[in-house]
């Protein structure tokens, strides 16, 4: 049932859906409301692109679909895409320069996917670019600000799907995670994440930064809507080499799924979570630690039991990371040399200057940085010493998760050391925007679905979350685990009121 009293756009998509079906508004009542909200809170720089005649259209269409019976649990929900992702009737820039004037033939896998379910696609979403950052203050278009606090970063690279679901532009938003881009925008801007197993959701159509690590994923407000918008985005894909070839999962059932020898006051009984010793380090914030240990006593109150665990090669996941990622980088950016698409400087002498003209206009400086290491480490003299070495660290930080599931079902921690930053504030050392990445790469970089859910607020009021890493393919088991936490706790219904009350 939806809350009563409930303004449209703060209800998500569960909620929605079922409204929809007894037909207490319409998708087209429901797209004008939010299409006026995203015109009223322009100033978070959270969409990069919104056609309301598009919008309009594919909500007339779904109520179609609903009177003639034909509807999905989505129809007529409202989401929007992270400019990551390419679409026929929007631009797709990736938040770059280089494609500020380029229109895709074509939807990317989980575009198609969703719209076919009848979800109306209220726009593309500001991003870092091509997906590089931890901030959304790599995008040619400026920075995303967080809903929370205007003067602080949404996280990164898909702020402007986590800050578009947390500000209530739109109930539900696609986003990519390669090195936890989900889920660390989710934990500092207080909504929910998910990334899957690689390989579950196509990257056909998903503009590539690290094709063995990028993977598509939703954010919304609750882990319900998570497993609704996940069973539609997710399935074998053909035109994409890296897709798992697994039958279609229904994770909504999974996660409503009562596990053997539970209760309703206990429905986490005989789970065990692990406690990396290694997420919870010295320099790991007072306030993050506190309210991540809340919500760890909370489980316990549910049921679970936590066991300590060890990770022991977390802290080289940053360097593994900003070997493998940038190496990856440099070859899938290659394709922008302004020969085939995207921008072309308009001066140049010969092919040799199209192409350093082209790339030094149409690239930002963060891509650029990327760039250049992943070159070096791939060049000569270098590629064994730096990018084998790392690849042989990545199996081995796969293994210690494998190790680690011995004694647990889920692995729990925080997200990120702190709650977000100030805008502007780590621009003179890019690094530390990197060690933010600390708790959300090691899963990553082994290819396990991880997951960031609202825990409760920490210094100057803002969200911090609790980050629940499965083993392959266990989505279910990490939705079922934080459907019972929010069934039993508010902090994913919290709204922030630096853009609510604007």
């Amino acid at each position: 049932m939806t809350r009563a009293g409930a303004a449209l756009h703060d209800m998500g998509v569960a909620e929605l859906g079922r409204a929809l079906a007894v037909g207490q508004f319409s998708s087209l009542e429901l797209t004008q409301h939010l299409l006026a909200r995203v015109a009223a809170f322009e100033h978070l720089g959270a969409f990069l692109a919104c056609d309301p005649a598009v919008s309009l259209s594919a909500a007339r269409e779904a109520d179609a679909r609903r009177a003639r019976g034909e509807a999905t649990p989505l129809c007529g929900v409202p989401i929007a895409h992270k400019d990551i992702f390419v679409t026929r009737e929007l631009p797709s820039t990736a938040g770059s320069k280089m494609l500020r004037d380029y229109a895709s033939p074509f939807d990317a896998g989980v575009v198609e996917r969703l719209s076919a379910a009848g979800m109306v696609t209220l726009g593309k979403l500001n991003c870092d670019e091509f997906a590089m950052g931890s901030a959304n203050e790599n995008s040619a278009y400026g920075p995303v600000k967080n809903p929370w606090d205007l003067q602080r970063v949404p996280g990164g690279s898909s702020g402007g799907s986590a800050a578009a679901v947390a500000a209530r532009l739109v109930p539900a938003a696609t986003g990519t995670d390669t090195g936890g881009s989900i889920r660390q925008p989710a934990s500092f801007s207080g909504v929910t994440g998910i990334k899957p197993t690689y390989g579950v959701c196509s990257r056909y159509g998903m503009i590539a930064f690290a094709s063995s690590l990028d993977q598509a994923g939703p954010l919304a407000r609750t882990a319900e809507d998570c497993a609704l918008l996940l069973s539609t985005m997710s399935g074998f894909d053909a035109r994409d080499s890296t897709s798992a070839e697994r039958a279609p999962q229904d994770f909504h059932a999974q996660m409503l799924m009562r596990r053997e020898g539970t209760t309703g006051e206990r429905p986490l009984h005989g789970l065990r979570i692990g406690l990396p010793r290694e997420f919870f380090p010295q320099a790991l914030a007072a306030d993050v630690e506190g309210v991540v240990h809340a919500a760890l006593v909370e489980m316990e109150k549910l049921g679970a039991t936590l066991v300590d665990v060890s990770l022991p090669r977390t802290e080289l996941s940053i360097p593994v990371y900003y070997i493998i990622a940038p190496a990856e980088a440099s070859s899938n950016l290659s394709r922008f040399d302004g020969v085939k698409f995207g921008h072309r400087a308009a001066q140049y002498t010969d092919l040799q200057s199209m192409y350093q003209r082209t790339r030094a206009e149409g690239f930002g400086a963060e891509v650029k940085r990327r760039i250049m290491i992943g070159t070096y480490v791939l060049s000569h003299g270098y590629y064994d010493a730096y990018y084998l070495q790392a690849q042989k660290l990545r199996r081995m930080i796969a293994d210690d998760f494998q190790a680690c599931f011995k004694a647990c079902d889920l692995i729990a921690g925080p997200v990120a050391p702190t709650v977000a930053w100030k805008i502007g504030a780590q621009d003179d050392d890019p690094v530390k925007a990197y060690l933010a990445d600390i708790f959300t790469l090691p899963a990553s970089l082994a290819g396990l679905p991880g997951m960031s859910l609202p825990a409760g607020l920490g210094d100057a009021d803002m969200p911090v979350g609790l980050q629940l890493i499965g083993n392959y393919f266990d989505e279910g088991r990490l939705l079922q685990a934080a459907h019972a936490f929010q069934q039993a706790t508010d902090h994913h219904l919290r709204a922030p009121t630096a853009a609510l009350s604007a």
